[in-house]
């Protein structure tokens, strides 16, 4: 399974162009094995619904339903051991808490994080999908 970071999966979901063909190949090529999410992820796009920075074509809840039905995508839950390794990641991390619990849930489950996010590019401490182009 990979972790797909929250914009990856609102971009997958909506075919969005800010998806390289090389990161909607990869997808393609691990989604037997399953594309996890964090339900952070879900909160993240809530939020960006309720500050208006993110339109949706359906009410967030109906969006938030059909992407988790979309195949082969797990959720992954928020567990105890996921919040106490948000809280002790090795340093230097920054700060974002949702980032931190995404990076947390790929290090719990053993995976590899997909993410086009700078910040967490640069952080050595999770395992990244590994790409040709990152775009950035």
């Amino acid at each position: 399974m990979i972790l797909l970071d929250t914009h990856i999966w609102l971009w997958w979901i909506h075919g969005d162009d800010r998806l390289t063909k090389e990161y909607a190949k990869l997808l393609q090529r691990h989604e037997k094995q399953g594309l996890g999410v964090s339900v952070i992820s879900c909160w993240e796009i809530a939020k960006l619904v309720e500050y208006q920075r993110l339109e949706l074509p359906c009410s967030v809840n109906e969006w938030i339903t059909q992407a988790l039905a979309y195949p082969h995508i797990q959720l992954l839950n928020l567990t105890p051991q996921i919040a106490l390794e948000a809280t002790q990641l090795p340093q230097p991390f920054h700060r974002d808490p949702a980032d931190q619990i995404i990076v947390a849930t790929a290090r719990i489950h053993g995976c590899q994080l997909m993410t086009l996010d700078g910040k967490i590019r640069n952080y050595r401490h999770v395992e990244l999908l590994p790409t040709n182009n990152p775009p950035f």
